[in-house]
């Protein structure tokens, strides 16, 4: 008897806790992907075609844009910078000629 009574008790907690799950409401093909927070996570590789394009706000927002980044910042190089590391930011490093040398996210 001890042994059917917790055999449905299992089967019920199962359930119940099978009810309160929701199926994932993301598409397999959204660029986008979110973070914990909620924030939209960079994706430094869709940002690549501005290597080599001079620094402009419309380069960086078409870039930010593209990336899902929520910010996105130019880096010169004698820029100081934290080390925080921030999944949603864009990062286009540039050279002294204000040229895209390198895209990353952090």
């Amino acid at each position: 008897m001890p042994w059917k009574l917790a055999s449905l008790g299992t089967v019920f907690a199962v359930t119940l806790l099978a009810g309160c799950s929701s199926p994932s409401s993301e598409s397999a093909t959204d660029p986008v992907t979110t973070t914990d927070t909620g924030h939209s996570r960079c994706e430094a590789k869709a940002a690549q075609f501005t290597v080599g394009k001079v620094a402009s706000p419309e380069l960086l927002e078409q870039a930010r844009t593209r990336a899902g980044a929520q910010n996105a910042r130019f880096l010169s190089p004698n820029d100081m910078v934290t080390l925080e590391y921030r999944s949603d930011r864009l990062n286009l490093n540039t050279d002294a000629n204000r040229l895209v040398t390198r895209v990353n996210c952090g």
